[in-house]
């Protein structure tokens, strides 16, 4: 994965407007947060595979990280804390976050194509 290209990714989020797409969201702190303090709640979205039309996408930077939004007709999805992207499959677009010691945090996936799973 590479550093967030606002520009590059934009377009590819434009790319997918108006189309019935698939889109993976999930967040996560997962068993990070309990290793090292006990009273620490673990966290987490997993969203796979929903079958969306979107009408506007929007990344922005908000600070270091990034912010990714879809607009639907009933309203929105969005993931935050965006820091790396990359295209795979020809087709498939993959926004991730990572801390500070490369664990993702949360990710986002839109494809044309179901996700395997």
């Amino acid at each position: 994965m590479k550093p967030i290209d606002i520009e590059n990714v934009q377009q590819m989020l434009e790319s997918f407007i108006n189309k019935e797409v698939y889109v993976h969201v999930e967040t996560t702190n997962g068993a990070y947060a309990s290793h090292f303090n006990e009273k620490a709640y673990n966290v987490g979205v997993f969203v796979r595979n929903a079958k969306v039309t979107f009408s506007q996408a929007k990344i922005v930077r908000d600070g270091n990280v990034y912010r990714a939004g879809l607009k639907m007709p009933m309203g929105w999805i969005y993931a935050e804390g965006l820091t790396d992207w990359e295209i795979y499959e020809y087709d498939k677009l993959l926004l991730a976050g990572h801390d500070r010691e490369g664990r993702l945090m949360v990710a986002m996936q839109i494809s044309e194509t179901p996700f395997d799973y």
